[in-house]
C-alpha cells in the first residue's frame, strides 16, 4: 500500500525556527488534518510535502524513497492549493482549468475533465466566464476544481472551505470522500468544521518552537500544482 511519511522534520522560515521533530504517515484511502493556532507551522508543512520548501532538517519519503531524490517525480502526483486562488483574470473558467489539467497531464482528456469538474462543484454556468469577473466564493470553488481535472494521488489543501457555503462545503466533502475511496490520500488545514471520516489528526502546536514569543507568519504563498 503507497505511503507518504515525514521523520523528525525541521522547519525554517526567514531564519527563525517554526517546528522541528515532526513526524507523520499517511496511507493510501487516508486524510491527515493539520491543526493549530496561525503562526504553528501548518501552511508551512504543506509547501514542504509539495516541495516548495525544502526541509532544514529530516526527511520525506514516498513508498520508502526519499522525496528530495525525485522531486519532480513528487510534484507531478500532488495536487496543492493555498490560500490565493490561483485563477488568470483574462482566461475563463473553462480555460483555467484546461491550463491547469494540461499542465499536470499532457496526456489527460482536458475536456472531459474539465466539464465532470465544473459539474461537481456546480459551475458548469461560469464556464466562460472570465476569471476577473468571479466572486471569492466562484474563485475559491474554480480553484478547487483544478484538483479534480487531474489525476493525482495525494491532494495538499490549505483552509479549503475559505469563501465556500454549505453547499459547496458538501460537494467538497464527498469529492474528498471519492478521492479516499479511490485510495487517494489527503492533508488539510482548517480551523473550521469539515466532515471526513476517520481522519488523523496533527496538532503543530506540538512541534512548534517559541509558541507565544511572535510566530513566523506562515499565510505567504508560494507556487501551485
Amino acid at each position: 500500500m503507497t505511503n507518504f511519511s515525514g521523520h523528525n522534520l525541521t522547519c525554517l522560515r526567514g531564519e527563525r525556527l517554526v517546528f522541528k521533530g515532526l513526524d507523520f504517515s499517511i496511507e493510501a484511502g487516508d486524510a491527515l488534518v493539520l491543526i493549530g493556532p496561525n503562526g504553528s507551522g501548518k501552511s508551512s508543512l504543506l509547501r514542504m510535502l509539495a516541495g516548495l520548501l525544502k526541509p532544514y532538517g529530516g526527511d520525506m519519503t514516498w513508498d520508502s524513497e526519499s522525496v528530495g531524490e525525485e522531486p519532480e517525480q513528487h510534484r507531478g502526483r500532488l495536487h496543492y492549493v493555498g490560500h490565493h486562488d490561483c485563477v488568470k483574470a483574462v482566461l475563463t473558467v473553462e480555460e483555467n482549468l484546461t491550463f491547469w489539467a494540461r499542465m499536470h497531464d499532457k496526456n489527460v482528456d482536458a475536456e472531459a475533465k474539465v466539464a465532470s469538474a465544473l459539474d461537481t462543484l456546480s459551475i458548469s454556468h461560469l464556464a466562460d466566464v472570465p476569471g476577473r469577473f468571479l466572486s471569492a466564493g466562484q474563485k475559491r470553488r474554480a480553484n478547487l476544481a483544478r484538483i479534480m481535472a487531474a489525476d493525482a494521488p495525494l491532494w495538499l489543501l490549505d483552509e479549503p472551505i475559505t469563501a465556500l457555503d454549505k453547499e459547496s462545503i458538501t460537494k467538497l466533502e464527498r469529492t474528498m470522500a471519492d478521492h479516499r475511496q479511490n485510495g487517494g490520500m489527503i492533508v488539510l488545514s482548517t480551523h473550521s468544521e469539515i466532515t471526513l471520516e476517520n481522519p488523523k489528526i496533527l496538532d503543530l502546536a506540538d512541534f512548534a518552537i517559541g509558541f507565544g514569543e511572535g510566530f513566523y507568519d506562515d499565510d505567504e504563498e508560494d507556487l501551485v500544482f
